[in-house]
Protein backbone atom coordinates (compact mmCIF):
# COMPACT_ATOMS: atom_id res chain seq x y z
CA UNK A 1 0.00 0.00 0.00
CA UNK A 2 1.42 3.51 -0.87
CA UNK A 3 0.94 6.91 0.23
CA UNK A 4 -2.14 8.83 -1.03
CA UNK A 5 -2.22 12.66 -0.51
CA UNK A 6 -5.78 13.78 -0.22
CA UNK A 7 -6.95 17.63 -0.92
CA UNK A 8 -3.85 19.14 1.03
CA UNK A 9 -4.13 23.05 1.80
CA UNK A 10 -1.18 25.33 2.99
CA UNK A 11 -1.90 28.60 4.12
CA UNK A 12 0.08 31.02 6.07
CA UNK A 13 0.75 34.25 8.03
CA UNK A 14 -3.16 35.26 9.17
CA UNK A 15 -2.65 37.40 12.01
CA UNK A 16 -3.29 41.31 13.52
CA UNK A 17 -1.34 42.94 10.66
CA UNK A 18 -1.04 40.30 8.01
CA UNK A 19 -3.47 38.88 5.45
CA UNK A 20 -3.62 35.36 5.43
CA UNK A 21 -2.11 33.98 2.22
CA UNK A 22 -2.39 30.51 0.31
CA UNK A 23 0.08 28.08 -0.88
CA UNK A 24 -1.72 25.56 -2.25
CA UNK A 25 -4.98 24.28 -2.25
CA UNK A 26 -7.12 20.73 -2.66
CA UNK A 27 -3.58 19.23 -3.83
CA UNK A 28 -4.11 14.99 -4.04
CA UNK A 29 -2.11 12.20 -5.45
CA UNK A 30 -0.70 8.93 -4.71
CA UNK A 31 2.58 7.48 -4.23
CA UNK A 32 3.66 4.01 -4.99
CA UNK A 33 6.25 1.83 -4.56
CA UNK A 34 8.49 1.26 -7.07
CA UNK A 35 7.12 4.69 -8.94
CA UNK A 36 8.31 8.00 -9.31
CA UNK A 37 5.92 10.93 -9.08
CA UNK A 38 7.93 13.91 -10.45
CA UNK A 39 6.39 17.48 -9.12
CA UNK A 40 7.56 20.43 -10.99
CA UNK A 41 6.37 23.74 -10.95
CA UNK A 42 7.91 27.72 -10.56
CA UNK A 43 9.70 28.71 -7.33
CA UNK A 44 7.51 29.34 -4.51
CA UNK A 45 4.47 27.63 -5.46
CA UNK A 46 5.49 25.25 -2.43
CA UNK A 47 6.99 21.91 -3.75
CA UNK A 48 9.02 22.15 -0.62
CA UNK A 49 6.95 22.89 1.89
CA UNK A 50 4.37 20.01 0.18
CA UNK A 51 7.03 17.70 0.51
CA UNK A 52 7.45 18.46 4.20
CA UNK A 53 3.93 17.98 5.07
CA UNK A 54 4.14 14.17 3.44
CA UNK A 55 7.03 13.45 5.71
CA UNK A 56 5.38 14.98 8.65
CA UNK A 57 7.85 17.87 9.45
CA UNK A 58 4.59 20.57 8.73
CA UNK A 59 1.23 20.16 9.30
CA UNK A 60 -1.33 21.16 6.35
CA UNK A 61 -4.14 23.89 7.29
CA UNK A 62 -6.60 21.36 5.74
CA UNK A 63 -6.28 18.06 4.24
CA UNK A 64 -4.57 14.79 5.38
CA UNK A 65 -1.41 12.05 4.12
CA UNK A 66 -2.34 8.40 4.90
CA UNK A 67 0.16 5.89 5.32
CA UNK A 68 -1.22 2.04 5.26
CA UNK A 69 -4.66 3.52 5.57
CA UNK A 70 -4.29 6.04 8.83
CA UNK A 71 -3.77 9.59 8.87
CA UNK A 72 0.29 10.13 9.45
CA UNK A 73 -1.04 13.30 12.01
CA UNK A 74 -2.76 10.72 14.10
CA UNK A 75 0.24 7.95 14.57
CA UNK A 76 1.66 7.98 17.88
CA UNK A 77 4.05 5.27 19.70
CA UNK A 78 5.62 2.36 17.61
CA UNK A 79 3.47 3.55 14.69
CA UNK A 80 5.03 7.20 14.85
CA UNK A 81 8.57 5.51 14.53
CA UNK A 82 8.05 3.31 11.76
CA UNK A 83 6.31 6.44 9.56
CA UNK A 84 9.26 8.29 10.29
CA UNK A 85 11.65 5.33 8.94
CA UNK A 86 9.69 4.54 6.56
CA UNK A 87 9.26 7.50 5.13
CA UNK A 88 12.28 9.77 4.52
CA UNK A 89 13.40 13.28 2.63
CA UNK A 90 16.56 14.26 1.07
CA UNK A 91 16.93 17.09 0.55
CA UNK A 92 18.98 19.44 -1.68
CA UNK A 93 22.01 20.19 0.70
CA UNK A 94 23.22 17.66 1.79
CA UNK A 95 25.25 18.74 4.00
CA UNK A 96 22.21 19.39 6.04
CA UNK A 97 21.99 15.54 6.59
CA UNK A 98 25.22 14.98 9.06
CA UNK A 99 27.13 16.88 11.90
CA UNK A 100 29.36 18.78 10.50
CA UNK A 101 31.47 18.22 14.18
CA UNK A 102 31.59 14.59 13.31
CA UNK A 103 33.21 12.29 11.37
CA UNK A 104 30.73 10.40 8.58
CA UNK A 105 31.21 6.98 10.62
CA UNK A 106 30.36 8.34 13.69
CA UNK A 107 27.10 9.78 12.38
CA UNK A 108 26.58 6.37 10.23
CA UNK A 109 26.96 4.56 13.90
CA UNK A 110 24.81 6.79 15.31
CA UNK A 111 21.86 6.44 13.17
CA UNK A 112 22.37 2.28 13.77
CA UNK A 113 22.32 3.22 17.61
CA UNK A 114 19.24 4.64 16.97
CA UNK A 115 17.93 1.31 15.58
CA UNK A 116 19.40 -0.92 17.90
CA UNK A 117 21.71 -2.58 15.62
CA UNK A 118 24.07 -4.28 17.44
CA UNK A 119 27.32 -2.18 17.22
CA UNK A 120 29.13 -5.85 16.35
CA UNK A 121 26.91 -5.68 12.94
CA UNK A 122 27.30 -2.05 12.37
CA UNK A 123 30.83 -1.74 10.15
CA UNK A 124 29.16 -4.55 7.94
CA UNK A 125 25.96 -2.72 7.44
CA UNK A 126 27.93 0.39 6.81
CA UNK A 127 30.41 -1.56 4.35
CA UNK A 128 27.13 -2.72 2.34
CA UNK A 129 25.75 0.61 2.06
CA UNK A 130 28.70 2.53 0.11
CA UNK A 131 28.93 -0.50 -1.85
CA UNK A 132 25.38 0.27 -2.93
CA UNK A 133 26.10 4.12 -3.26
CA UNK A 134 29.22 3.60 -5.11
CA UNK A 135 32.24 4.73 -2.09
CA UNK A 136 35.32 3.72 -0.86
CA UNK A 137 35.43 3.40 3.18
CA UNK A 138 38.00 6.41 3.30
CA UNK A 139 35.05 8.93 3.57
CA UNK A 140 34.04 7.10 6.53
CA UNK A 141 37.23 8.78 8.40
CA UNK A 142 36.44 12.35 6.91
CA UNK A 143 34.52 15.58 8.20
CA UNK A 144 31.40 16.56 6.03
CA UNK A 145 33.26 19.47 4.86
CA UNK A 146 36.21 17.67 3.34
CA UNK A 147 33.72 15.28 1.08
CA UNK A 148 32.58 16.53 -2.57
CA UNK A 149 28.90 17.64 -3.25
CA UNK A 150 28.44 14.49 -5.07
CA UNK A 151 30.45 11.97 -2.42
CA UNK A 152 27.55 13.66 0.13
CA UNK A 153 24.92 13.34 -1.72
CA UNK A 154 25.40 9.62 -2.50
CA UNK A 155 25.98 9.06 1.09
CA UNK A 156 22.91 11.07 2.33
CA UNK A 157 21.33 8.62 -0.01
CA UNK A 158 23.45 5.71 1.84
CA UNK A 159 22.28 7.40 5.51
CA UNK A 160 18.55 6.96 4.22
CA UNK A 161 19.28 3.53 3.14
CA UNK A 162 20.23 2.18 6.48
CA UNK A 163 16.59 3.21 7.88
CA UNK A 164 15.18 0.70 5.29
CA UNK A 165 12.61 3.42 3.79
CA UNK A 166 9.81 2.05 1.55
CA UNK A 167 9.42 5.91 0.35
CA UNK A 168 11.36 9.04 -0.02
CA UNK A 169 10.84 12.84 -0.69
CA UNK A 170 13.55 14.16 -3.08
CA UNK A 171 14.00 17.43 -2.77
CA UNK A 172 15.62 18.98 -5.50
CA UNK A 173 18.63 16.27 -4.85
CA UNK A 174 20.80 16.85 -7.58
CA UNK A 175 20.15 21.25 -8.73
CA UNK A 176 23.16 22.10 -6.20
CA UNK A 177 25.75 19.79 -8.36
CA UNK A 178 27.68 19.86 -11.33
CA UNK A 179 25.64 18.47 -14.39
CA UNK A 180 28.12 15.15 -14.73
CA UNK A 181 27.64 14.30 -11.22
CA UNK A 182 23.84 14.93 -11.59
CA UNK A 183 23.44 12.23 -14.08
CA UNK A 184 25.61 10.08 -11.61
CA UNK A 185 22.66 10.49 -8.94
CA UNK A 186 19.74 10.23 -11.02
CA UNK A 187 21.18 6.82 -12.20
CA UNK A 188 22.07 5.75 -9.12
CA UNK A 189 18.41 6.74 -7.24
CA UNK A 190 17.35 4.65 -9.84
CA UNK A 191 19.52 1.64 -9.56
CA UNK A 192 18.31 1.65 -5.94
CA UNK A 193 14.79 2.55 -7.06
CA UNK A 194 15.17 -1.10 -8.95
CA UNK A 195 16.35 -3.04 -6.59
CA UNK A 196 14.76 -2.20 -3.28
CA UNK A 197 11.19 -1.49 -4.83
CA UNK A 198 11.25 2.57 -3.15
CA UNK A 199 8.37 5.22 -4.45
CA UNK A 200 9.92 8.40 -4.84
CA UNK A 201 8.31 11.99 -5.02
CA UNK A 202 10.74 14.08 -7.03
CA UNK A 203 10.09 17.50 -6.69
CA UNK A 204 12.33 19.55 -9.06
CA UNK A 205 11.88 22.34 -11.19
CA UNK A 206 14.32 21.03 -14.57
CA UNK A 207 11.29 19.26 -16.20
CA UNK A 208 14.16 17.03 -18.02
CA UNK A 209 15.10 15.63 -15.14
CA UNK A 210 11.59 14.72 -13.72
CA UNK A 211 10.99 13.56 -17.55
CA UNK A 212 14.15 11.09 -17.21
CA UNK A 213 12.96 10.45 -13.71
CA UNK A 214 9.13 10.17 -13.25
CA UNK A 215 6.53 7.34 -14.10
CA UNK A 216 3.93 10.16 -13.69
CA UNK A 217 4.42 13.38 -12.31
CA UNK A 218 2.23 16.79 -12.14
CA UNK A 219 2.83 20.54 -12.00
CA UNK A 220 2.12 22.72 -8.77
CA UNK A 221 1.27 26.04 -10.28
CA UNK A 222 -1.40 28.72 -9.09
CA UNK A 223 -2.37 27.48 -6.30
CA UNK A 224 -3.12 23.92 -7.45
CA UNK A 225 -1.57 21.15 -8.82
CA UNK A 226 -2.07 19.56 -12.62
CA UNK A 227 -1.56 15.84 -13.28
CA UNK A 228 -0.14 15.29 -16.45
Amino acid sequence: MGLKIEKLSKRYGKGLFSRETELFRDVSFKLEAGKTFGLTGPSGTGKSTLGKIIVGLEKPSQGDVFYKGSSIFELRGSEKKVFRRKVQMMFQDPLDAFNPRKKIERSLLDILSLLKIPGSKGPDKIRLMLKTVGLNEEVLLRFPAQLSGGQLQRLALGRILLLEPAFIILDEPTSALDVSVQAQILQLLKKVQAREKLGYLLISHDEAVVRFMADYCGKLEHGSLSLA
